[in-house]
């Protein structure tokens, strides 16, 4: 699997989960500073979105100092569900009834070994359709094609 990963910033928690994900076995694409090109959060978030979207990666990871705003910018990207993910069960629930495909972390609350279990969990569960979970998905695509080609503001 091609797996895209970007940060803001390049730590020791980015390259420890680089290492982890090329030790899986999967293709990496890097983007900002893990590529040594300076970036702000939302233009990462964007590029790895944008890969994952277009197939040129299966699925993606982020990071920034919350997590918070790598997971909005890349929710901005129609057909990508980013999921911050502080722990296993988090991770485990996001790709089994949300079928995430961007795995968003804060680098400022993540340890080493809360990673492993994030990406143990993440890369063990697969999403299993069902009609309920099907249902939902559909419910956020719809949403997604409502604003996608909207050029004037909202109005109640």
């Amino acid at each position: 699997m091609k797996i895209a990963i970007g940060a803001d910033e390049r730590t020791h928690l980015t390259d420890q989960v680089v290492a982890n994900v090329q030790q899986r076995g999967h293709d990496v694409l890097l983007y900002g500073p893990l590529r040594d090109k300076e970036a702000y959060w939302p233009a990462v978030a964007q590029q790895v979105a944008e890969a994952v979207a277009s197939g040129m990666a299966d699925e993606g990871i982020l990071f920034c100092w919350t997590g918070t705003g790598v997971a909005l910018a890349a929710n901005k990207v129609p057909g990508i569900r980013a999921a911050l993910c502080d722990d296993a069960e988090t991770a485990r629930g996001a790709r089994l009834w949300n079928n995430a495909n961007i795995l968003c972390f804060s680098l400022r609350r993540t340890s080493d070994i809360v990673a492993q279990e994030i990406l143990d969990r993440w890369f063990d569960t697969a999403y299993i359709p069902n009609e309920v979970d099907e249902t939902c998905l559909a419910q956020v695509q719809a949403i997604e094609e409502k604003y996608r080609n909207r050029q004037s503001p909202i109005v109640n």
